[in-house]
């Protein structure tokens, strides 16, 4: 293993955020030994992208891992106990436009709390039915962060952005019909937003804009130490 994968065992210490094993593309025999060497250095150990079949494969590796976790909703195996929560870093909240974005919003959710933050979602409130996001302004205030899942013509980072004044970031989703284009059109609109200030991260990726959202709130945390 040492010779097909070098970890890089030191990024929390250096940027705040542990490496994370991409699981989509790894077979299970890889996923098992990552994960077994980075919790045994005292590292987080949190692999993305892993389907039900291959997690089932990697339980069987490490059958005597008491600790070894499928999270089904977020599609993501951890190792080990999460990261302490951090009240004092405040707390991100993970907005979806509609329940077909559970997957994406469950990683940018569990990638968050495993690294310590306290994170909830709010689900399936969409644009479509405005009343929906309208009903939850007071809950979303309270958050630090927002992150925003969307597909289709992606437009709720958007309307957040020019209603809230936190940091909002917007994940497109590959959700929808015919030109939606597995996520094209969302990442396109979100780009071309016209809410000034939106950020966007790429197709599918809510552990990425769970990893900004962690950047915002340690820097957020170490200017109010100074």
């Amino acid at each position: 293993m040492s010779e097909l994968a070098r970890l890089d065992l030191e990024r929390r210490q250096r940027l705040g955020m542990a490496e994370a094993i991409w699981g989509e593309h790894k077979t299970a025999e890889q996923i098992a030994a990552i994960l077994v060497r980075q919790q045994g250095s005292g590292e987080l150990a949190l692999a993305t992208r892993v389907d039900a079949a291959k997690a089932q494969a990697v339980g069987v590796l490490l059958a005597d891992e008491q600790q070894l976790q499928f999270h089904a909703e977020a599609r993501c195996l951890t190792l080990g106990p999460a990261a302490p929560i951090r009240p004092e870093l405040g707390e991100v909240i993970v907005v979806s436009g509609g329940t077909s974005d559970l997957p994406v919003a469950a990683e940018a959710q569990l990638a968050l709390q495993w690294h310590g933050i306290a994170c909830e979602r709010v689900l399936d409130v969409g644009v479509a039915g405005l009343h929906r996001l309208l009903g939850q302004l007071d809950r979303l205030r309270q958050a630090r962060v927002l992150i925003a899942c969307a597909g289709m013509e992606g437009a709720l980072p958007t309307v957040l952005a020019g209603l809230l004044p936190q940091p909002v970031i917007g994940v497109p989703v590959s959700v929808g019909y015919g030109v939606s284009a597995g996520g094209q059109a969302a990442l396109h609109g979100m780009l071309a937003s016209c809410a000034p200030g939106l950020s966007v991260v790429n197709i599918d990726n809510g552990y990425g804009a769970a990893m900004a959202a962690l950047r915002i709130l340690l820097s957020s945390g170490a200017a109010a130490e100074r």
